[in-house]
């Protein structure tokens, strides 16, 4: 009973211990509004069925490249506040997303994340799924967030659903660059399993998560309202500088997106998918469309 109740409160803490920009922030919605995921998402799967097996797969593939560029990656991809995502996806935008540079764009971004992320609350808290490196006894790529999250549901992946969602958001505003912008959103959600804290189906159903909080944002008054003021400053800022500016600055730890083949290796410009190289001081970002 007493290890019931401490494991509840660790939940329970977890899902309330987000970043002090997400605990100040207006949400467009509050947690009864939004798509519940227990009503219609499956449970996790049965630790006995081939869609475990599958999640096994998966982490054992994140374990063999986690001493890889694609590894680094994905610790760096741990942050979940609004203006260090913000930084990241500014690349694959192709401008600077900040509170100085793009004040209409950040507020569009720093509500959407923390809504997005509210929504899996639910599922977290009923699963309770111990997350892969509980599970097996093991370190995590990202060691000092071990015992934080040790206790706290694995399904759906946080992480995941802030990352796909803002794709979704920035893609609709920026479509020009939603194959980019996308491309990041994905491997968002695959760093964690990379990193040993997320099973594949957690990851899978924080994807479908963000679909439907992304379909009700819509319906949102003050989102629509945003997500219009954020078009004007786009095209405004677009008219300014005679195309997409590059972003200023952009993450110092690795490049923040780009394909990698299943041994953690950047894969070429020849390869399939898109490629985006981290740009100059000045140049615009590079984007190349795969065979």
């Amino acid at each position: 009973m007493r290890r019931t109740l401490l494991t509840a409160f660790a939940v329970l803490a977890a899902l309330i211990q987000l970043s002090a920009q997400e605990q100040t922030v207006e949400l467009y919605f509050e947690e009864k509004d939004l798509p519940d995921g227990v009503a219609w998402l499956p449970a996790p799967p049965d630790t006995i069925g081939a869609l475990f097996a599958h999640d096994i797969m998966q982490y054992m593939w994140g374990k063999s490249i986690r001493d890889t560029e694609r590894g680094r990656q994905a610790v760096a991809h741990v942050v979940t506040s609004a203006a260090e995502m913000a930084e990241f996806f500014s690349v694959p935008f192709g401008m600077t997303i900040s509170e100085e540079a793009t004040p209409a764009i950040f507020k569009l971004v720093s509500r959407s994340i923390p809504t997005f992320r509210l929504s899996v609350a639910k599922p977290k808290d009923t699963y309770r799924r111990l997350r892969p490196y509980v599970r097996f006894g093991e370190q995590t790529a990202i060691p000092w967030d071990e015992e934080r999250e040790r206790n706290t549901g694995s399904y759906p992946s946080g992480h995941t659903i802030r990352g796909w969602g803002l794709a979704l958001v920035l893609s609709e505003l920026n479509p020009e660059r939603q194959d980019s912008l996308l491309k990041l959103g994905y491997e968002w959600g695959q760093s964690r399993v990379i990193a040993g804290y997320h099973w594949q189906s957690d990851v899978d159903a924080s994807r479908l998560m963000a679909a439907g909080v992304f379909a009700r944002l819509h319906t949102s008054p003050a989102f629509l309202a945003d997500m219009a003021a954020a078009r004007e400053e786009l095209q405004r800022l677009k008219g300014e500088t005679d195309g997409v500016r590059a972003p200023a600055t952009t993450p110092s730890t690795v490049p923040a997106a780009r394909i990698y083949r299943l041994d953690g290796t950047p894969a070429t410009e020849q390869s399939h998918g898109i490629v985006i190289s981290r740009p100059a001081s000045g140049s615009a970002v590079k984007q190349v469309m795969g065979h």
